[in-house]
């Protein structure tokens, strides 16, 4: 019992580790929306999330993660970063 409960602090901790660096990966994003809409640039860019979804599933491999979900919890990402970007835009006017 003792062993499950230690595990299980360990998942609440790299639980709330993910939180905060999406967080943090967030607020970058964010600041590069801000970027987009006032260089006029779209709010998405399919060749860089190409290469970063190459990037992801070779870092998955190399860690042991199945780099099909590794893919699917980048694209998720992405939409919703897409999806700040555009409002961004929106609201800027662009």
């Amino acid at each position: 019992m003792a062993e499950l409960l230690a595990l299980r602090a360990s998942i609440d901790n790299i639980d709330a580790a993910l939180v905060h660096m999406l967080a943090e990966r967030f607020k970058c994003t964010q600041k590069v929306g801000m970027l987009k809409a006032t260089n006029d640039l779209p709010p998405a860019d399919p060749a860089r999330e190409k290469i970063q979804i190459e990037r992801l599933r070779q870092l998955a491999v190399q860690a042991n993660l199945d780099p099909d979900f590794a893919e699917k919890f980048l694209n998720f990402i992405v939409k919703e970063v897409i999806r700040h970007h555009e409002a961004i835009a929106a609201e800027t006017g662009k």
